[in-house]
């Protein structure tokens, strides 16, 4: 039987090094994997792939990506982030007209990454 198991973001990154410091700090997200040109970084049951982009014409960083991550008990993981400087209190969004509790963020390629419950 067939069966989709995860989706997992390829995201650009203008500096793979810097980058997997910061998503370790500000998400708690471990480098399994890099190189020079990629990281593999992963939480729990989740992984986010980094490629390097050189940001030029021929390889731009695309003006950045977007992620939404799907989770359970959203105001613990909020409050992690809010400790980690990651966000601030006032980003949290409760009852979205698309039903969510939500939070989000960019990283320091511009990539905007959210943290969503379904509600």
């Amino acid at each position: 039987m067939k069966q989709l198991l995860t989706i997992i973001p390829v995201i650009p990154s203008a500096n793979i090094a810097r980058d997997i410091v910061w998503y370790h700090a500000h998400t708690g997200f471990e480098c399994i994997f890099h190189d020079s040109m990629y990281a593999v970084l992963h939480r729990e049951n989740l992984s986010i792939h980094l490629q390097w982009h050189a940001d030029s014409p021929d390889d731009p960083l695309l003006g950045g990506s977007v992620i939404r991550i799907q989770v359970k008990d959203i105001k613990k993981i909020f409050e992690e982030f809010v400790q980690r400087g990651t966000v601030e209190l006032h980003q949290f969004r409760e009852n979205t007209p698309w039903r969510t509790h939500e939070f989000g963020f960019f990283d320091l390629n511009q990539n905007a990454v959210f943290i969503m419950e379904a509600i």
